[in-house]
């Protein structure tokens, strides 16, 4: 593509995605350590905590494909200006909420508008810009999406010391103004009226399924595993994707493209991908409370002893590529993964005593592992693909990693609240107020402050400091569980991928003539 016809606009329309994914960036992480803060002045549990941060996850992981194509078909620069607009009308929901299910409520508005946002802001980059630049443009968008995780919880952790915990999303509402000025002043149209309709039903059963399996897992630890309400949405959930994926399987254009998973590069470099974001997810749902409830640290403090992690993905960033490059994806992706394993594994022998300094030597080894990992995961995924299923490999990519996020938060989640609640003494407190203090280590708290037991507050400590052992224990064996499966099935080298691949592809070519 010749520069002298490009939009010579172009580098500030950039600067209205980066905004854009700036705010979704740190919004991803923000409200981490907010939700101490927040199950305190809302009294919620460990559950309602877990669909604080998993109603934005589950909607815009369901919502994500059939977003894509909707700019794609009424255009990129009305859904991105749209979606923004539902974020920003979210946030503000969530400012003035008063309980937790308003806040839920907001959470998931923002997942729609995220779930807009995310696809479309990389999509439009190839209509903006040559072969010469995209790769640029496509590095600066990731890299302020990346940006804003670091930034949440330091941002985050500022607000709620000098306001209430509702400034966390009203600090969303001028970011997303922004990006949503700038896209109309700097952002031109466009579309591609020739791409897959929304499947609805495919779309109801994506948002249904995945919802009603987080629910089961949620609400397991509470109810028991063999409750028949529990029992029920498993079983609810098995059914709704067992039919998505039968579906789609049939379309003849599908929106959630299924074969892409017959390409080993693809799939066990996706399998990958989502292992490590379960792992991350769940870790960054356990961590805020032990540094702000057990060591006793603010919000503010909370979020800049998350650094170390932030750091250690720095690091990985920039020299993964180099190893992926010298070493070969397999290599790189695997030793990324033992490095998580060895992470948490590490964290998992944190005790009431051990301190911020050992926690900040497990966390910037699990950055290091993250990076090392994920990065080439993705890369090695979508560099499997043939160009013309790039971008519905990417959709599938991105919401199985979202997948991934969601479930981790929901099970490790769900692991915590059941070892806590065991561990927890409550031995001669009433009924009533020994079920408060077992819904979470910040009620805990509550209750010990109310009542003067020093007792209560130590156990309260030591009980939650051994379920996050127990939850970095599981995704220490998780993670080794993927490092495994890198090792022996992920091709070694770019070549060796497709020459995996090439059979596959032959037969899809010859189905197609057929």
């Amino acid at each position: 593509m010749d520069t002298s016809t490009l939009d010579p606009r172009r580098w500030w329309a950039l600067g209205a995605l980066v905004a854009s994914m700036l705010t979704l960036g740190f919004d991803m992480t923000i409200l981490n350590v907010a939700l101490p803060t927040m199950a305190a002045d809302l009294g919620a549990t460990t559950g309602q905590q877990q669909w604080m941060a998993d109603a934005y996850v589950v909607v815009f992981a369901a919502l994500m494909l059939p977003a894509g194509l909707l700019g794609d078909r009424f255009g990129r620069r009305l859904m991105l200006i749209t979606g923004l607009g539902i974020f920003l009308a979210g946030s503000l929901v969530g400012a003035l909420a008063g309980d937790v299910s308003a806040v839920i409520a907001a959470r998931a508005v923002m997942g729609v508008g995220a779930a807009l946002v995310t696809p479309l802001a990389l999509s439009v980059l190839p209509s903006l810009f040559g072969a010469d630049e995209r790769a640029k443009a496509v590095g600066i968008v990731s890299a302020a999406s990346a940006l804003g995780l670091p930034l949440g919880p330091i941002i985050g952790g500022w607000l709620l010391n000098h306001f209430w915990w509702g400034s966390v999303f009203l600090v969303n509402v001028p970011m997303a103004a922004v990006g949503i000025a700038a896209c109309v002043f700097l952002l031109p149209e466009t579309r591609d009226p020739a791409s897959p309709k929304v499947d609805t039903v495919a779309t109801a059963l994506t948002a249904t399924g995945l919802g009603t399996l987080v629910y089961g897992i949620i609400e397991a630890p509470v109810r028991g595993w063999a409750d028949p309400l529990v029992l029920a949405a498993l079983a609810a959930a098995v059914v709704l994707i067992t039919a998505l994926v039968l579906r789609e399987r049939r379309a003849e254009r599908p929106m959630l493209d299924m074969t892409l998973l017959t390409h080993r590069g693809f799939l066990f470099n996706t399998i990958a991908a989502t292992l490590v974001m379960f792992v991350l997810t769940g870790l960054l749902f356990v961590l805020p409370p032990y540094l702000q409830a057990v060591l006793g640290h603010d919000a503010f403090g909370t979020g800049v002893r998350l650094l170390p992690m932030m750091g250690g993905i720095l690091v990985a960033s920039r020299t993964a590529p180099q190893a992926a490059a010298r070493f070969g994806g397999r290599a790189t992706v695997s030793a990324g993964l033992v490095v998580l394993a060895f992470a948490a594994l590490l964290g998992s022998r944190t005790t009431i005593d051990s301190g911020y300094g050992f926690t900040a030597l497990w966390l910037a080894i699990t950055g290091l592992g993250f990076g090392f990992s994920l990065m080439p995961a993705m890369s090695n995924a979508l560099g499997t693909l043939p160009r013309d299923r790039a971008a519905s490999g990417s959709g599938l990519l991105m919401t199985l990693r979202q997948v991934g996020g969601a479930i981790g938060i929901a099970l490790l989640g769900s692991l915590l609240a059941a070892t806590f609640r065991d561990r927890l003494d409550v031995t001669g407190l009433p009924a009533r107020v020994a079920d408060t203090a077992g819904e979470s280590v910040v009620a805990a708290h509550t209750v010990a402050k109310k009542t003067g037991s020093a007792d209560l507050l130590t156990s309260a400590n030591s009980a939650y400091v051994h379920g996050m052992g127990v939850v970095l224990l599981v995704c220490g064996i998780a993670a080794i569980v993927a490092a495994l499966l890198a090792a022996a099935f992920l091709p070694g080298t770019r070549k060796a991928d497709d020459a995996a691949d090439a059979p596959d592809m032959a037969a899809e070519q010859a189905d197609a003539r057929q």
